[in-house]
């Protein structure tokens, strides 16, 4: 196996965001209760955060959309 081999094989696995420590660990290393995730890479896993929050949002929206609160004017 060459280095950069090595290297890319290291870099292949599942990142994790604890959200207790508020640090990206490779591996399931803490109790399932403080991690989000798996993530393909660790820049993935430093946005856990971000990336929760958009998708609540895309949900919020995906769920007014469906009990057709979207059709409602704004007061």
């Amino acid at each position: 196996m060459t280095k950069n081999e090595a290297t890319e094989n290291e870099d292949l696995g599942e990142y994790y965001y604890n959200v207790r420590t508020r640090m990206v660990e490779k591996g399931r290393l803490s109790p399932w209760e403080h991690l989000m995730g798996p993530y393909e890479t660790l820049e993935e896993a430093e946005k856990a955060l971000e990336i929760a929050a958009a998708r609540n949002i895309d949900w919020d929206e995906e769920d007014d959309a469906w009990a057709g609160l979207d059709d409602q004017p704004e007061e």
